[in-house]
């Protein structure tokens, strides 16, 4: 993982209640795969779009998209069947580019 630009520090102290059981001093330190579950899960439109502006689409459906497994099984069959067909349509993926 890179370096966390500031505004993802400040997103994730915003909304530190949902990782809860994670120590305040490891929380900046989540993986992205974890913020995007949490945020998705747990969070407000308001959050998501939030993240969304922060990250950019293509890094924010990339990252969905390409949940495998275990990760899948992570999101609420609602929220994950929501996202995916909003990431599989507005997504833009550049195939062999």
């Amino acid at each position: 993982m890179q370096e966390r630009s500031p505004e993802i520090k400040e997103f994730i102290r915003r909304n530190a209640a949902l990782f809860w059981y994670i120590p305040d001093d490891k929380k900046e330190d989540i993986s992205d795969e974890t913020l995007m579950e949490f945020i998705l899960n747990y969070g407000s439109m308001d959050d998501v779009l939030q993240l969304k502006k922060l990250w950019g689409m293509d890094y924010f459906s990339s990252l969905f998209l390409n949940l495998k497994g275990r990760k899948k099984l992570n999101y609420y069959p609602e929220i994950y069947n929501l996202f995916h067909l909003y990431f599989s349509k507005y997504a833009q993926r550049n195939f062999g580019q």
